[in-house]
């Protein structure tokens, strides 16, 4: 069974750590958000491709959920000395990624061909991709204007109401080579348990991705990241409350219902099984939190079948 999986960060990687024990990970293509990139210090970051490839290389740091485990902090010791900013927190052996990836760019790789770099470096059998090459950087409506993502989610704890969302530069990208094959070509779609509003719609805002999941919907599941209402990790829950949306598995049916024809949900919610499905989605019921690497791998198993 071939797979194509919309990703975000952390969500996204405790399904991925799941499904490639399930199935073979050459089978497998993550497509990845890159609205959350940016550049520190002049280096280029991508939080969520790194997310997902630490994880799947059992390499994160379990508590924080970003970055690698094991880590020191030397370098940022010396960026508060010299007087660079350090609310975004980038370990030693973390900015080694960011290192590579920024000369790589810088001599013309695309951030495809990086990326694979990167995975393959690790090991990885399974493919990772960005969903576009293209500059895309996700931009939020605060009380005193617009600020970058990452301002707003870590300079700001994401503790700050937000009135838009914008992904600068989706209208003059393409999808990364490999993406629409990757979708066209999969026996089964995923939409990962990630942010609705700033994880996967800067995926679909890429022109042609949303159009290629509305051409597969009978084949598209997502994966609910809102569980009894909340949010397990992050501000989803408050965003979509803040941008209008109904925070709950409901809210999330009523944004997906043109892309995926399911709908996996907890078994907290057990009981909206059938406003889910008046939304026109139709809906399964387990367990979703992937606490550990065998509730991943059976949650995976669920997506699959």
């Amino acid at each position: 069974m071939t797979i194509a999986v919309l990703c975000g960060g952390v969500g996204a990687a405790r399904l991925l750590r799941g499904l490639v024990r399930v199935v073979d990970p050459a089978a497998l293509t993550a497509i990845v958000n890159v609205g959350d990139d940016t550049e520190m210090h002049g280096l280029h970051i991508s939080p969520d491709i790194d997310t997902i490839i630490y994880t799947l290389a059992d390499a994160i740091d379990p508590d924080r959920g970003w970055g690698l485990v094991d880590e020191t902090w030397n370098a940022m010791s010396q960026f508060e000395r010299l007087g660079n900013p350090t609310w975004f927190n980038l370990g030693d052996r973390d900015l080694a990624t960011h290192i590579v990836r920024t000369e790589r760019l810088g001599v013309g790789d695309t951030l495809s061909q990086v990326t694979e770099h990167l995975a393959a470096s690790w090991g990885l059998g399974c493919r990772i991709v960005p969903v576009t090459d293209d500059p895309l950087r996700t931009t939020v409506t605060v009380a005193d204007g617009e600020i970058s993502f990452q301002e707003y989610f870590v300079g700001r704890r994401h503790a700050v109401p937000v009135t838009n969302v914008r992904f600068d530069g989706a209208e003059h990208a393409t999808p990364a080579p490999d993406v629409l094959p990757a979708i066209a070509n999969a026996r089964r779609v995923v939409i990962a348990p990630s942010n609705p509003l700033v994880s996967i719609d800067p995926v679909l805002a890429v022109p042609g991705v949303r159009e290629a999941l509305i051409e597969r919907r009978s084949d598209v599941v997502a994966v609910s990241p809102i569980i009894g209402g909340k949010a397990l990790k992050g501000p989803a829950d408050r965003m979509l409350e803040e941008l209008g949306h109904e925070a709950s598995v409901v809210g999330v049916a009523r944004l997906y219902a043109p892309l995926a024809a399911t709908l996996v949900v907890d078994e907290a919610d057990a009981g909206s099984v059938a406003a889910v499905e008046a939304e026109g989605m139709r809906c399964i019921v387990t367990d979703t939190i992937m606490s550990n690497p065998e509730r991943s791998a059976s949650l995976g198993t669920v997506v699959l079948a």
